[in-house]
């Protein structure tokens, strides 16, 4: 796949994901969170050129940096987004002011890390970005479902947390 069409997905799922943190989403499939980031790694791993062959110590320290910063990335995202239920029960999600402090910071760090690699001489191709992204994906996306499974839905259940049965019991 070109480097070109690697570019286009990735800019498609950061504008699909920036859409989705700046109003509430519902959290209704926690089965395929995985999904999205199993294809990204996917089309980063056959991207050619992932590790400098001129370069191969220096790139492959490069390209861990990028994993690593989508990890910490992810994981920062995950837990700085709102999480809540709705009297229904299902759960819902939004960014906040914190989250997109965590992207901006992201990006300028992946952007460093893209200049030093220039500025060695080492191109980092589409396909460490891809894999950045999926990283920040996949780890946001377990600490979303991990965070979800352990709220409790908002009806039927009492100030002081304990639980109340939803029908009326009879005497």
């Amino acid at each position: 796949m070109s480097a070109l069409v690697n570019v286009l997905v990735a800019v498609a799922v950061i504008a699909l994901i920036i859409s989705r943190q700046v109003r509430p989403q519902r959290l209704a499939d926690a089965k395929r969170w995985w999904l999205v980031p199993a294809v990204l790694v996917c089309l980063g791993i056959r991207e050619k050129g992932l590790v400098a062959p001129d370069h191969h110590l220096a790139s492959v320290l490069l390209l861990g940096t990028e994993i690593v910063t989508g990890l910490l990335m992810g994981a920062a995202w995950g837990w700085t987004s709102k999480v809540w239920t709705e009297p229904d029960g299902s759960v819902w999600t939004k960014g906040t002011r914190a989250t997109a402090a965590v992207w901006a910071v992201g990006i300028a760090v992946r952007a460093g890390l893209a200049g030093l690699g220039a500025l060695a001489g080492i191109r980092m191709g589409t396909g460490a970005l891809l894999l950045g992204l999926a990283a920040s994906l996949l780890v946001r996306g377990g600490i979303l479902v991990w965070r979800a499974q352990s709220l409790t839905a908002s009806y039927g259940v009492a100030a002081d947390g304990s639980a109340r049965p939803l029908w009326k019991e009879r005497v």
